[in-house]
């Protein structure tokens, strides 16, 4: 899938591979967890390599605080 950035010719490839290595790193650590049968932990795992995902796909925006941070203010003069 391509996303909304690339889209517009702008590509954030470091930015997408620290997405991308973060994804790969949960799927490894939610395996430990499974074997030490750490249910709510792999669940809680599982959700951050989802939301990675989401990300990394542009399905989802890195922080919320940004986009609030970005929107237009309005200034009554």
């Amino acid at each position: 899938m391509v996303s909304y950035n690339e889209l517009n010719g702008r590509r954030d490839d470091p930015n997408r591979e620290n997405i991308a290595y973060i994804r790969q790193m949960l799927g490894e650590l939610r395996q430990v967890a499974l074997g030490e049968g750490a249910d709510m932990l792999c669940y809680l795992i599982e959700m951050a390599y989802v939301e990675a995902g989401d990300v990394q796909a542009g399905r989802r925006p890195r922080s919320l605080l940004h986009r609030e941070r970005d929107k237009p203010t309005s200034v009554s003069v």
